[in-house]
């Protein structure tokens, strides 16, 4: 089988044949490419003649896109803006930034303070590529350890690890709730541990942490998830009871959805939990990464 000659193949080329096809005509794309129209035309003709197809069809007033033409024009597009970001990282790279910026977070972030930084780091380096990854409680460390993320947004239990920086972001509290259809709604008292050890905890959990690892667990039946939404469900549902962002509730006990649980000697932190940004001790921030904290730090400040 023979193949085009995908080594002859230039940007220019591309670029000619994506022109023609938006502005409609051999002479109209001369016009916009500041050439003449026969440079234009034996330009498409070695392309053609080099990968083995017809990209026009010729037969009538002006040529036309044929099935294969059409395709391999947006296939050309393609190529054209992967070229383009290729030549912006090697841009940014001279200037010192880093080629790309990798952050990941844990499900107790809240989402619209994150959302609103992301936007402005999207406006201030337009070409720098972010990877966003969201993981299960802890993930985010586990990331920066093994150099998969640059930043993490997280919670620090019990305390912040030696080889982690960390900069406090925001404060969060947990309140413990569970549907009102659900027996310890109706106990009329202060819930102890022996009544919560009869029903089932819908905890969140962190999937790479030890066994003893286990921070205000107080049920002896766990069904653990990773993300927040998931266990909204389930608990709106009546399968448990647990402790979510004070945030993220609010309007459930407003509507009626869910009612606060109050619990003996509750061990639920009063002065709230603490969003931080990390990095590891021994990586550095490059200029968007320290962009993107100086950034979160004052837009939650």
């Amino acid at each position: 089988m023979e193949f085009g000659k995908l080594g002859t193949l230039s940007l220019d080329q591309l670029r000619i044949l994506v022109t023609i096809a938006d502005a409609g005509s051999f002479s109209a794309a001369a016009r916009a490419l500041g050439r003449a129209q026969s440079a234009i035309s034996q330009a498409v003709a070695t392309l053609e003649e080099l990968q083995g197809v017809t990209l026009f069809d010729r037969d009538g007033y002006r040529p036309r896109l044929t099935d294969v033409g059409r395709v391999l024009a947006d296939q050309a597009r393609l190529v054209l803006e992967s070229a383009a970001r290729f030549e912006a990282v090697a841009a940014n790279s001279r200037k010192g930034l880093e080629p790309e910026l990798a952050i990941a977070i844990d499900p107790l972030v809240p989402t619209a303070p994150l959302i609103d930084s992301l936007r402005a780091f999207g406006e201030e380096f337009p070409d720098l590529p972010l990877r966003f990854s969201t993981e299960g409680l802890g993930g985010s460390v586990r990331r920066l350890r093994d150099g998969s993320a640059a930043l993490a947004l997280c919670v620090l239990l019990p305390t912040i690890p030696a080889d982690i920086i960390a900069y406090p972001l925001l404060r969060i509290r947990l309140k413990a709730v569970v549907a009102p259809n659900h027996p310890l709604a109706r106990l009329g008292r202060a819930a102890r541990r022996a009544d919560l050890e009869k029903h089932v905890q819908l905890v969140l959990s962190d999937t790479g942490a030890a066994p003893n690892e286990s921070y205000g667990v107080l049920g002896a039946r766990l069904w653990r998830f990773v993300d927040l939404g998931r266990r909204l469900d389930f608990l709106l549902a009546g399968f448990g009871w647990c402790r979510m962002p004070e945030h993220l509730v609010a309007a459930p006990i407003a509507n009626g959805e869910l009612v606060p649980l109050k619990i003996v000697d509750d061990p639920t932190p009063r002065d709230a939990l603490t969003i931080h940004a990390a990095h590891r001790r021994d990586h550095i921030l490059g200029p968007a990464g320290r962009w993107l904290l100086d950034t979160l730090q004052s837009r939650l400040a």
